[in-house]
């Protein structure tokens, strides 16, 4: 029965240092699995970034484009209305 008792006793304590690595080992894979994720949110918050950039650069050019487009035009209108003016006064 002493041999039973020592033999129980060291088993759990076998046990208890069996059960305390594992905990360890989770502790660091999960520090590497938050650094990966870290790594993850930080590569997809660029590309939003880039994205939205891209959306509004683009959004800007079609502003501009129809801005001078309609410039243009008015300027040719007021400048035919001026030749029709002038057009008169010659004759």
């Amino acid at each position: 029965m002493k041999n039973f008792t020592r033999f129980g006793i060291a088993l759990i304590f076998v046990g208890g240092l069996a059960a305390i690595a594992p905990a360890q080992e989770s502790k660091e894979d999960t520090a590497k699995q938050d650094a990966k994720d870290a790594g993850h949110a930080a590569k997809q918050a660029g590309k939003d970034a880039g994205h939205a950039v891209k959306n509004g650069a683009q959004a800007a050019g079609h502003k501009t484009k129809k801005t001078v487009k309609k410039g243009v035009h008015k300027g040719a209108e007021k400048s035919e209305e001026g030749a029709g003016k002038i057009e008169e006064k010659t004759r």
